[in-house]
């Protein structure tokens, strides 16, 4: 379904969709990023939708005045990695280095951002597939692979087929808290669930967790908050 913008200062962007387990309309603005998602039923004409949509138009901009803006990374400032604020700085170098406690990049503004991802892309990576081998040795239980996404509404994930999908942002967080989303996400070739049975294994595989998943759940929104994209 086509977008709505409504007019007004300021004006005010709906990403409409259409969902077949919706039972009523629902407006939904993110707190990682400011969209706005209108969701209808089936049942409803997208012409009912969009007049639902502007008459809540005051209760929009209140609650888009209330979210905290992106920043994208550049040059001078810091992004979070493993936990810890690391600098950005300029220096002569042709792509991002490690060195000294400091991220050190091409002094070419336009393109921090892109490189920064790239960087934290290839650590994500390599941190999670050793977190993942090493859980799913401890398992018994092999996966197939690990794809890395920008997801806005989860960690992880498991097929049924044994893949893996992992937020690359985790490399951001505490190194013990990307350990547990690996644990739970191999757990999850064991018992394609979240029973006792399932909690009893992510138990084994990363124990005191309890700790992991309050950082996630109170911190976690703050990694969603930088921006890469132009």
């Amino acid at each position: 379904m086509d977008d709505l913008v409504i007019a007004g200062d300021p004006p005010v962007r709906v990403a409409l969709r259409s969902s077949p387990r919706a039972r009523r309309m629902s407006l939904r603005v993110s707190r990682l990023d400011g969209r706005v998602t209108l969701t209808l039923p089936h049942h409803v004409a997208r012409d009912e939708g969009v007049a639902f949509a502007r008459s809540r138009a005051d209760w929009l901009r209140r609650h888009l005045a209330q979210v905290e803006t992106g920043e994208a990374p550049h040059l001078g400032g810091t992004i979070p990695f493993l936990g810890q604020s690391l600098p950005l700085v300029a220096g002569p170098v042709r792509g991002p280095v490690l060195k000294d406690d400091a991220l050190v990049l091409p002094d070419d503004p336009p393109r921090v951002a892109r490189r920064v991802e790239v960087f934290l892309r290839t650590q994500a990576r390599a941190r999670l597939a050793e977190a993942c081998d090493r859980h799913a040795a401890a398992l018994g239980r092999p996966f197939r692979r690990i794809t890395l996404r920008d997801p806005r509404s989860r960690w992880g994930s498991c097929s049924a087929r044994g893949d893996l999908m992992f937020s690359w942002r985790l490399v951001m967080a505490p190194p013990e808290v990307l350990d547990y989303v690996a644990a739970h996400e191999v757990a999850h070739l064991a018992q394609m669930n979240h029973s006792p049975a399932f909690w009893a294994v992510v138990a084994r595989l990363c124990p005191g967790h309890a700790a992991q998943r309050r950082w996630l759940r109170e911190e976690g929104p703050r990694l969603h908050r930088l921006r890469f994209a132009p």
